[in-house]
Order: C-alpha cells, then structure tokens, then sequence
C-alpha cells in the first residue's frame, strides 16, 4: 500500500467522501441516517466545515479519497461550543490498514491545538468493535449506552458515547 496522506478536505473531495458515508448508509450502521445524502446537502455539510473547530481532513492514498475525519458541532447552545462530535468514515476497500488510526492521531492533533476546543465526543453505533478499538486506543472514555434509540435494518440500534478531553 503506498503511504497515505492526509490533508483538509477540498470542493473536488466533496464526492468521494460523500460516497463513502451513502456506502454506510446503505450498507451499514455506522450512520443511522436512513437515505443517501445528495450532493449539495454534502457541499452545504464541507461549507458548515470550514473553520478550526469544525473542519474536514481527507486521507489519500495515490491520490484517491480512502477516508476522512470531521469534527462537527456537538449542540448548538453556547455551552457547547467547546465540544466538537467526531465522525471517521472509511472505504470499505481500506479498511483494516490503518487508516483510521492516522486519521484519528491527525485530527485529535488538531484539536488538541485549536485553542477554544476542550472535549471531542464520538457516538458509535453499538458493536462497532474496530470503532471502539480505535476510540479505547487513543485514550477516549466511555460515557455510556444509549439503548435502542434508532431502527435500522430491520432492528434497533444502541448507541455508545466516548469522550477525549484534548
């Protein structure tokens, strides 16, 4: 595999992207979104993403979009502005090689260096076991399950929350 690379996410990046997160749509629980997003809800998602705190990282391997970390508000109320929801999507071509991994140790980096961030939270569908792998490793605490609380796929769904303060 040649080496990946990992940078912010720019317009030409919107599809591949948005790509692989209707891949989990359809496929997966990852997302408990239930239909395909479009590609001008993505592009408004990259415009709502072009700020420190809320920002998009892609990582690339031969120039193709393999995967991509965000961190998105976590609320709307003031309170929350400190927080920020980490979301990581992989290829499901690239899975398995670590590209999770240096996508979680590159935008954990950044927020750990955005001044006005204080914690990352990340809900993951529950029996997600690479998720939860990849969150435990870099030292998130979990924060708890939320039961059956979305129907996908013919069943309920449970959440679990983790929490980094950076």
């Amino acid at each position: 595999m040649s080496e990946l690379v990992i940078r912010p996410i720019t317009k030409d990046d919107i599809a591949a992207c948005l790509d692989i997160y209707n891949y989990e749509v359809v496929n997966g629980v990852a997302t408990l979104d239930l239909e395909a997003r479009t590609l001008l809800e993505w592009q408004e998602w990259y415009e709502a993403h072009q700020t420190s705190e809320h920002c998009i990282f892609v990582g690339l391997i031969d120039d193709v979009v393999v995967g991509y970390a965000s961190l998105s508000p976590y609320r709307t109320k003031d309170a929350f502005k400190s927080t920020v929801e980490l979301s990581i999507y992989i290829h499901q071509e690239y899975r398995g090689r670590g590209v999770a991994s240096k996508l979680m140790a590159h935008i954990l980096d950044h927020a750990k260096e955005t001044d006005t961030l204080h914690t990352v939270v990340s809900v993951i569908t529950a029996g997600n076991a690479a998720s939860t792998a990849l969150h435990e490793r870099f030292g998130f605490t979990y924060c708890g399950l939320t039961p059956q609380v979305g129907f996908k796929h013919g069943k309920y769904q449970d959440t679990e929350t983790y929490a980094l303060l950076v």
